[in-house]
């Protein structure tokens, strides 16, 4: 047990005038009534407890009323607290017995009110992917201890291959985890897909130091990375307008207000993401340029016509 969870202990049972002592600590998380003394002196030392003994009663009381810990009773950092929960929940990392160890530690650390927020709070992510979490806590490992990892991995066409990768970062985008890691295999910087990832085994070679700029990551839109090829301008009409306005697509995107709506500019690497975006919207989101983004949306909209088409009409 930690420094925090001892001291969080000793003042609630001060609170709840039972006159605690050093013995008391020591008794309940079994250490020595020196370590018990000195969790005491912090309380009043450096977290400016007003403690007073009483000789009669052999434990400590408050001489003021209304003292309170940090984060006791701050609605915000209880909120915030609870949504790091939920956000794990919410991102697939549930089952990791550090989130639910977690979790029962800043139930007893925490004012009641954090088991309430927990019960009111909700968030919800579409497309969620369930994870292996061994092998998640395998990659967590490597990418801490900077050790090269051996991958069995599964591409987007179900060809299996084993490589040794260096781990740099791991990555969370719209739900879905990568790991980003220089391949051997490739002799290049890749971002894995950890849903494909068959298996993850630690070895003890050490990472080498990163050649590649991690900045790449935000150069452009979507999770297809890499340097700009063009700057995307598209159109949004209508309710797609008033949706698209406030929302944050690219650090380096432009939101212009004009006749029709709203113009969207922001830099492309790859156009397969950002041609789904567009086509979410529908007719209330149009491409104006590049020519080659255009294309693709017309090839895309003319292929979807198609399916549609009876044999009658074709």
């Amino acid at each position: 047990m930690s420094l925090l969870e001892r001291v969080f202990y000793f003042h609630r049972k001060v609170l709840a005038k039972t006159y605690p002592n050093s013995r008391t600590v020591a008794r309940e998380f079994e250490v020595s009534v020196a370590t018990a003394k000195r969790d005491i002196n912090y309380l009043r030392d450096r977290l400016l407890a007003p403690l007073f003994w009483d000789s009669r009663l052999n434990g400590y009381y408050y001489g003021e009323e209304g003292f309170s810990l940090p984060f006791e009773n701050s609605p915000r950092i209880v909120f915030l607290l609870a949504m790091l929960n939920k956000l794990a929940e919410e991102a697939g990392l549930k089952k990791l017995p550090e989130v639910g160890l977690l979790e029962n530690r800043l139930a007893t650390i925490l004012s009641p009110d954090y088991e309430t927020l927990i019960d009111s709070l909700h968030c919800e992510w579409i497309e969620i992917e369930s994870i292996d979490h061994q092998i998640f806590s395998s990659i967590i490992e490597a990418v801490v201890r900077k050790k090269i990892i051996c991958l069995e991995y599964r591409s987007s066409k179900g060809k299996i291959s084993s490589r040794n990768v260096a781990p740099h970062q791991i990555i969370n985008y719209q739900g879905r985890w990568y790991l980003r890691a220089f391949c051997s295999l490739r002799e290049d910087t890749r971002l894995f897909h950890i849903g494909r990832i068959n298996s993850a085994e630690l070895t003890e070679d050490s990472v080498p130091p990163e050649t590649d700029e991690p900045d790449q990551l935000s150069q452009s839109f979507g999770i297809f990375k890499g340097k700009p090829r063009y700057l995307a301008k598209i159109l949004f009409t209508s309710t797609a307008a008033e949706l698209v306005r406030n929302q944050y697509w690219h650090k380096d995107q432009r939101m212009l207000t004009v006749e029709e709506g709203v113009e969207l500019q922001l830099p492309v690497s790859d156009d397969r993401e950002i041609v789904m975006k567009i086509l979410q919207y529908g007719a209330m989101a149009r491409p104006l340029s590049p020519p080659e983004l255009v294309k693709r949306v017309q090839n895309e909209i003319d292929a979807m016509v198609k399916l549609y088409l009876t044999d009658e009409e074709s």
